[in-house]
């Protein structure tokens, strides 16, 4: 299955994610900070990334660039805890910012287990060349 690093600064999140995704087939790696997480994008192949928003040192905004400098086509679903209402006077929805500035899809903590699995495969379909057709006969 997938090669897949979480980054996030939350053990019980780490946990679960981790949990989940190994369940479903896949290598999972984890990182608490972005800093840890982008030094470990930059020693292995990793076919998708999550990332939280809001961790200390450098934040899940400021590693998505850096990891989208170096390989501009990985699929990253970013998460957070924080409150994602429309309220006005609130603080800005971050999920929404993330997706506009290239992550693939967005989780808003706590999150159901379908839901991630569901991004996961969603983001990994999509990441994938089309095979070829090999129903008309051709090669």
């Amino acid at each position: 299955m997938a090669n897949i690093l979480i980054v996030d600064d939350d053990p019980a999140v780490q946990i679960t994610i981790r949990l989940l995704l190994e369940r479903a087939g896949h290598h999972v790696t984890v990182a608490g900070d972005g800093r840890k997480g982008l030094a470990l994008f930059e020693a292995g192949r990793f076919d998708l990334l999550f990332l939280d928003i809001f961790m200390p040192g450098m934040d899940g905004l400021e590693t998505m660039r850096h990891i989208r400098a170096l390989v501009p086509a990985i699929p990253i679903i970013v998460i957070s805890g924080r409150s994602a209402t429309p309220d006005a006077y609130a603080e800005p929805d971050f999920l929404k910012m993330a997706t506009k500035l290239g992550a693939v899809a967005s989780l808003q903590k706590p999150f159901r287990a379908g839901a991630l699995l569901a991004a996961v495969e969603g983001c990994l379909k999509a990441a994938r060349p089309e095979a070829p057709d090999v129903s008309t006969g051709s090669r």
